[in-house]
């Protein structure tokens, strides 16, 4: 089940704190669908060739090629530049895919109005963050994910950090998923 919520953003507290409202505010599935995000509980992440929602989604979505990443001090190299260009806000002119096989983390991405939503990633979730939409993404208090990532064709992971409401993939996204607000460019 999908673990999302409006983000208490405070610069004080580190980055890798859940950042909930008192009482929490939780986003349900079909707010984050409006944003064009997806979601997937994949039961069988030891061993994902034989679970078959992933299967079924791989194939309807084309996603031919795979890899995994290790988000550790240990398994990461440059580990504290990557957390930090990991956390800068950005878009991708393509899909951005991940599957939680360990660990945990939080993507974060804003609703029409510019406010943030926080999405925390176990084991087992699998989101899809569609191509244009401004996000970013941060290590919980465990400092600890893997993660296997899936993509149409060889991959692309070039960010474009915000501003960067020029891209054709933002304009894409805007027309297929925002609102007036959406077009905005804040910090």
């Amino acid at each position: 089940m999908v673990r999302a919520w409006f983000m208490n953003y405070d610069t004080s507290v580190d980055q890798r704190e859940p950042h909930q409202f008192d009482p929490p505010q939780p986003v349900s599935l079909e707010e984050l669908e409006k944003l064009g995000l997806l979601y997937f509980q994949i039961k069988n992440t030891d061993d994902v060739e034989k679970d078959e929602v992933l299967q079924k989604v791989r194939k309807e979505r084309g996603y031919s090629y795979e890899d995994h990443i290790t988000c550790s001090r240990e398994k990461l190299p440059n580990y504290d530049d990557k957390l930090k260009m990991f956390f800068t806000e950005h878009l991708h002119a393509d899909e951005e895919i991940r599957l939680c096989t360990d660990g945990s983390g939080y993507f974060d991405v804003r609703d029409g109005s510019d406010k943030w939503i926080r999405i925390q990633l176990v084991k087992g979730d699998m989101i899809i963050l569609p191509a244009g939409i401004y996000h970013r993404f941060t290590l919980d208090s465990n400092n600890y994910i893997e993660a296997k990532r899936y993509f149409v064709g060889e991959p692309v992971w070039t960010p474009h950090n915000r501003p960067n409401d020029d891209h054709p993939a933002r304009k894409q996204y805007l027309q297929s998923h925002g609102g007036e607000n959406t077009t905005q460019t804040r910090g």
